[in-house]
């Protein structure tokens, strides 16, 4: 008998630990999903947790909360684990690398661009980066993909693809002609090289793209590519200069030229060729053209009086050799924010956003801001807006003053986004399509 209620008390005991155990666990990961859940309404509140590009989705039914794509993210509160599920938290705040996608073991996430509620105008594109004009490639962020290693990746296949069908008994100058110099652009540039192809780099600006539009200290997030011609390349974080030398000793090494300062203002089919026309006149053919020169086309304007005044710019580029100016900036985004903290150093300067918060920026931005505005660092002003710019001030109206503000300026810097270049692509004769909620990565 006392052998029985031994083992009686044995398997109690063990029946008691595995029920403390399963009710830590409980208890564990409702904590972890009440912290996600305030997460997710924080996001909301500040108008992150809807995304505006490429973002993974989930479905629940398929996942098991490994965690896995959670670690995979390298960007902070992207995805969270919540009632057993993965789920988004910061949506707006995605990259769109696809690390999550790549780490599901149970293959229960896919990439998609747009949302039911919020449309993505893209040009039209195949699964061989060709549009719906034969002939005519589209790489990098202009179709979507805004990380530089996906650009890369873009770009050296769009080349590849453009190669294995390219007849080179053709009449025009070029068998290749790549519009925009940035992470596309150049690993197009270079797998053009290795197949022997006779191409042309264009581009509007400064080798670089959109990186070269970075503020000199702003850190770039990466991650490791495989470049043409180079090899692996490993970079976690970088700087602007670092990331741009990089480019230039690939080129160097590989003898590629770069034609800077050669917007380019037309595409047209000429039978089989294309001619490309820029907007200094100059004009060149060729057999294939791969356009990879980012969504932000030109910079969006202010169409305001004044605005083409010198002191205006729509991008900084030094601002360590700026001090001792009454400066404004506008916009409510990444760079309006990171460019305004930056000049806050040396600088009186006033942050103009016509929105009601800064609801795009990465959450390390809005703790930065915060703090910039409690130390007194920053003068905010939301919901205002720019309507004339003179030499000495400039003229704004602020929501809730009952008249017009004037105010003493030496500069201003405008980061109102840019516009996609749908007439550019339109006048290709590249189709345009909104894309709501559809999916273009999947296992």
């Amino acid at each position: 008998m006392s052998l029985q209620i031994e083992s009686i008390l044995i398997y109690s005991l063990a029946a008691l630990l595995c029920i403390a155990v399963v009710a830590v666990y409980i208890f564990k990961k409702r904590r972890e999903s009440r912290i996600v859940d305030g997460k997710i309404m924080k996001a909301k509140e500040e108008g992150m947790h809807e995304p505006v590009s490429l973002h993974p989705y989930v479905d629940v039914n398929t996942c098991i909360q490994t965690g896995a794509c959670v670690a995979a993210c390298p960007e902070k509160d992207i995805l969270g684990i919540r009632n057993g599920k993965a789920t988004i938290i910061n949506a707006s705040q995605c990259i769109g690398h696809g690390a999550c996608f790549h780490a599901c073991p149970t293959e229960a996430i896919t990439l998609r661009i747009g949302t039911e509620k919020r449309g993505v105008d893209l040009p039209h594109v195949n699964q061989t980066f060709e549009t719906n004009v034969p002939g005519i490639y589209i790489a990098g962020e202009l179709g979507g993909m805004g990380l530089i290693r996906n650009a890369v990746e873009q770009g050296r296949q769009a080349v590849e693809n453009i190669a294995r069908v390219l007849n080179r008994n053709h009449d025009a100058s070029y068998d290749l002609i790549i519009v925009g110099a940035g992470p596309a652009g150049i690993s197009g540039a270079l797998a053009a090289k290795k197949m022997g192809m006779h191409f042309l780099l264009l581009e509007q600006d400064t080798l670089g793209g959109t990186v070269f539009t970075y503020p000199r200290r702003k850190i770039v997030m990466t991650s490791p590519m495989d470049l043409p011609l180079y090899g692996r390349i490993r970079l976690y974080e970088t700087s602007k200069a670092e990331l741009l030398e990089l480019w230039q000793t690939v080129l160097r090494k590989n003898e590629i030229s770069v034609t800077e300062n050669t917007k380019v203002d037309s595409v047209t089919s000429e039978g089989t060729l294309f001619r490309v026309k820029s907007a200094g006149g100059d004009s060149f053919t060729s057999a294939s053209v791969l356009l990879a020169t980012g969504r932000r086309g030109t910079p969006r304007k202010l169409n305001i009086p004044g605005e083409g005044k010198e002191k205006v710019a729509y991008r900084l580029l030094e601002p360590e050799d700026i001090a001792g100016n009454n400066i404004i900036v506008v916009g409510g985004g990444d760079s309006a924010v990171e460019s305004a903290i930056l000049l806050s150093d040396h600088n009186n300067v006033i942050l103009s956003y016509r929105g009601e918060a800064f609801n795009r920026i990465k959450p390390g931005n809005s703790e930065t801001l915060k703090k910039a505005m409690q130390e007194g660092k920053l003068d905010v002003r939301l919901r205002s807006n720019l309507i004339s710019i003179a030499d000495k001030e400039v003229e704004m109206t602020v929501e809730g003053a009952s008249e017009q503000v004037k105010v003493m300026n030496d500069l201003v810097y405008i980061f109102a986004g840019g516009e996609l270049p749908s007439q550019f692509l339109e006048k290709a004769g590249i189709s345009i399509t909104r894309k709501f909620g559809e999916t273009v990565m999947k296992h």
